[in-house]
């Protein structure tokens, strides 16, 4: 028995190795199916294809079109901090001797025009009694503001100096994620710092830092200083004006907002024509539908929005509109989400007249409403309890 074991034990060995083998490279042969896997391969490039080894030129061209804020302001507060112990308060009231001190705070500007307007944030220079502008050649000169607007954070400074550098602008409308971005600013005032990222996304909005929200993310550093300050392409034009962070430490962690080019030009020109931004209203408050009252109106998927108020005698009101109205559409236009069909009302010129498509009771009913110019808000932070206001 051992001796015919001896004698076909290496034909078998050799007959089940041979059998895996083609089990495993030609499947076909025993009856199975082929496991076949597809992957895509990418086309051989024709040439060498590479991004360039500095972006030196980009900066020496947008660099100088970069300048340095330093705002000071004077404020009343107690001569000595013990004055500041409730207990004090409590005994001596309001009348405790008081000391005039000056606060300063830093940002940066980008130079718009060679007439020297400027744009920066509106949180840079809000309370400002005096701004400073460095620029990179080494002029200082005081600046006047122009105007602000505090839903956008925007603000246009003026200043008078012969031969501006300009900055050239890009059009943040054909910006694709993935593009590299350059910062440009003056962090924690350390001096005009260049810093390197990509687009990490574009139109971010509902994030609760403005009331009209259209951002580009990136992750190029930007720190306290950099507010105000310029993104550019790989070419050295402008995209965006760099305006905050998202940090739990107070110090860059790659998430970085600036308001688009568009936005910022529309605000600026508004500002310096009108001394502030002319914006359509309608005079109501509408809120997203939810998947909840999506089925309780019965829409099955079609777009619309709630108008959760109506501010009296405004034009939503004259137009006919009433709370709990669903609007399907807006000057044609879908109304799937509140922020954006408030940002196409505030592009339409106060007088003109637009078509709203509404759903009451069932029943879809179409009304025509006169824009109205948008009242400066009592408050420029963007609302947070789920409405937005047209």
């Amino acid at each position: 028995m051992l001796q015919a074991l001896r004698y076909f034990g290496w034909p078998l060995m050799v007959g089940v190795l041979l059998a895996l083998l083609i089990i495993q490279y030609y499947p076909q042969w025993v009856g199975l199916p082929l496991q076949d896997v597809h992957v895509q391969q990418a086309p051989r490039a024709l040439g060498v294809q590479q991004g360039p080894v500095s972006y030196a030129d980009a900066v020496s061209s947008a660099a100088p079109a970069v300048a340095n804020l330093y705002t000071t302001k004077f404020v009343n507060k107690p001569a000595h901090p013990l004055f500041e112990d409730p207990m004090f308060r409590r005994f001596f009231g309001d009348n405790l001797p008081k000391q005039r001190r000056m606060e300063s705070s830093l940002g940066s500007a980008v130079i718009m025009s060679s007439e020297g307007y400027l744009l920066t944030n509106n949180h840079v220079t809000t309370g400002a009694d005096q701004v400073v502008v460095a620029l990179k050649d080494g002029r200082e000169t005081v600046a006047r503001i122009i105007g602000s607007d505090p839903e956008t954070d925007l603000a246009v400074l003026k200043i008078d100096l012969d031969n501006l550098p300009a900055i050239t602008l890009a059009s943040s409308d054909k910006i694709n994620i993935g593009d590299v971005a350059l910062a440009i600013g003056n962090p924690f005032g350390v001096g005009q710092t260049v810093t390197m990222g990509i687009i990490s996304a574009t139109g971010r909005n509902q994030l609760g830092l403005n009331t009209y929200e259209d951002f580009i993310q990136t992750d190029a550093a930007i720190n306290p200083g950099n507010s105000g300050g310029a993104l550019v392409d790989a070419h050295g034009n402008l995209t965006g004006i760099n305006t905050a962070i998202f940090s739990k430490s107070g110090g860059s962690q790659g998430i970085g907002f600036a308001i688009p080019t568009k936005l910022a030009l529309e605000v600026m020109k508004s500002i310096i024509e009108h001394g502030q931004v002319i914006r359509g209203w309608l005079g109501i408050e509408v809120q997203s539908l939810t998947p909840e009252l999506t089925e309780s109106f019965g829409l099955d998927g079609r777009p619309g929005i709630i108008v959760a108020g109506i501010y009296r005698d405004g034009p939503a009101q004259k137009a006919g509109l009433q709370p709990g109205d669903l609007i399907l559409s807006i000057a044609g236009e879908p109304a799937d989400d509140g922020r954006r069909s408030m940002n196409q009302v505030a592009r339409e010129k106060p007088g003109q007249k637009i078509a709203i498509e509404i759903l009451r009771d069932g029943k879809t009913l179409s009304l025509t409403a006169e824009i109205g110019l948008r009242p400066p808000p009592p408050n420029p932070a963007a609302p947070s309890n789920g409405t937005q206001s047209e």
